[in-house]
């Protein structure tokens, strides 16, 4: 009975550890931290945030990490967040696919309920490209060309479901008119095979800039507001009368339940590399500006975009079951 006596004070006098590890906010962070691009290695938007994740890791005295995960629309990492613990360790760029993809198919995640936003970013430009050899020298060109050879136009996009294969499929079914749709992982690949002329023409994002600036493509049209300033020969959708602008701002995200404490650490590396020279820099070699928002911002901006993308994927029937 002593011994049973003894034993029990002693456990009694252990320290109890919590049912539920808390991450050490004071000391983060102590690794390094994982940012999850949705997108193949090369493109635009993983170059770009390269750089600010060497930035940003500067600020934070730990390497950010950059792993990539691309096809799917860009939706992957949401499934790595989802599973992810919501230690700050594990953060992922959040693109606008996000937003439309549990509208068009069944996911598992929900990019309101299963994200702690971090930071806005940036937005992309869009547009379409032919080879610069093609004789297709306009959208209308497109449209003609459609017309007259019914189901033999090829256009490749940087996957299903992503913003410019949506524009582009508005685009046709406007005009009751079809074309070949060729879906890849990302841009840097897709614009190889567009200049080389595999395909006749693409919908991407500003990751064709190197080659529209190198003469291998040509650009018949973007997706923006106004004219880019890097093109301003190239008109835009509104212009030409379609009604259309699509700029797909994107930012970071943590985990469901990440701790205000290192939101702000988060925010704070982030937001200084944001506007550093050097990451502006690279922004405008794709035509990008920084389009920043804070933490409760980018919410408030994520659930807006959540909901005006429902409106759009059942105003195109391209809803899950339609």
């Amino acid at each position: 009975m002593n011994r049973r006596r003894v034993l029990a004070a002693a456990l009694a006098a252990l320290p109890v550890a919590p049912l539920c590890a808390q991450p050490d906010d004071a000391r983060f962070p102590s690794r390094p931290i994982t940012l999850w691009v949705p997108w193949p290695a090369g493109g635009a938007t993983d170059l770009t945030l390269r750089v600010l994740a060497e930035l940003a890791g500067r600020r934070l005295d730990q390497k950010v990490v950059i792993e990539n995960r691309g096809g799917a629309g860009g939706t992957l990492a949401m499934v790595v967040l989802q599973r992810a613990a919501p230690d700050g360790y594990t953060i992922a760029q959040l693109p606008q696919t996000i937003f439309r993809a549990p509208y068009t198919q069944k996911v598992y995640w929900d990019p309101i309920r299963d994200v702690t936003p971090i930071i806005q970013i940036s937005g992309v430009t869009f547009g379409i490209v032919v080879p610069e050899a093609s004789p297709l020298r306009s959208l209308d060109d497109l449209f003609a060309y459609a017309r007259a050879h019914p189901g033999a136009l090829t256009i490749s996009t940087n996957g299903v479901g992503t913003t410019p294969h949506l524009v582009i499929d508005e685009l046709f079914a406007r005009r009751g008119l079809t074309y070949i749709h060729v879906p890849y992982k990302g841009t840097a690949e897709q614009m190889i095979v567009v200049s080389s002329g595999q395909v006749m023409a693409g919908g991407s994002s500003n990751g064709f800039a190197p080659f529209v600036d190198s003469g291998r493509l040509r650009l018949l049209v973007t997706f923006g507001e106004q004219r880019t300033r890097r093109w301003p020969h190239v008109p835009t959708l509104k212009e030409l009368g379609y009604g259309i602008v699509a700029t797909s701002p994107y930012g970071l995200g943590g985990p469901r339940g990440l701790s205000a404490p290192v939101v702000r650490q988060l925010h704070d590396a982030f937001k200084a590399a944001l506007f550093d020279p050097v990451h502006i820099a690279e922004l405008a070699k794709y035509d990008q500006e920084p389009a920043y928002l804070g933490p409760e911002d980018y919410a408030r901006a994520m659930r807006e975009a959540y909901a005006q993308e429902k409106k759009n994927v059942e105003r195109l029937g391209l809803a899950r079951g339609s």
